[in-house]
């Protein structure tokens, strides 16, 4: 923590680039890697970031979620549940980006349920890893976000 995010560039569920030094000087972002599609845990924290997205937006905040998923099944993912903010993938090289965050699960070849947030200027200022089948606590990230704001 303390330290400027590692940066990327990944593909979202309509297979366009994001990167998140775009966001430099002008959102904080919320980082929320997730393990799976359409898994039963992710589906329900994802669904719950969806239904309380203005609040995090409140804070001029850009909302990042990250899967080893490929592409495809992460805009059907979008689709069925009505994910409303990017999704992106980490699919190829597998898990890269995961692994710049230490957010990923060797043995499982998947993301850790691993969060981040970061300042306007891109700085790591709190971060969190859930053990894979504990959903996140959304109140803790919104009132990190409220310290950064």
């Amino acid at each position: 923590m303390g330290k400027i995010a590692p940066d990327f560039t990944l593909r979202d569920q309509f297979g366009q680039d994001v990167t998140l030094s775009d966001y430099r000087g002008r959102k904080a972002v919320a980082l929320f890697f997730y393990p799976y599609a359409f898994s039963g845990v992710c589906t329900g924290e994802l669904s719950q970031i969806r239904e309380r997205l203005a609040e995090f937006l409140t804070f001029d905040t850009e909302v990042l979620a990250l899967s080893c998923d490929p592409t495809y099944s992460i805009r059907a993912f979008a689709d069925q549940d009505g994910l409303n903010f990017p999704l992106l993938s980490d699919f190829w090289p597998h898990g890269e980006v995961a692994r710049m965050y230490d957010a990923f699960d060797e043995e499982r070849g998947c993301a850790r349920r691993s969060s981040y947030i970061l300042d306007r200027e891109g700085v790591v200022r709190w971060s969190v890893h859930n053990a894979m089948p504990h959903g996140r606590d959304l109140e803790e990230h919104l009132k990190q976000l409220r310290i950064v704001a």
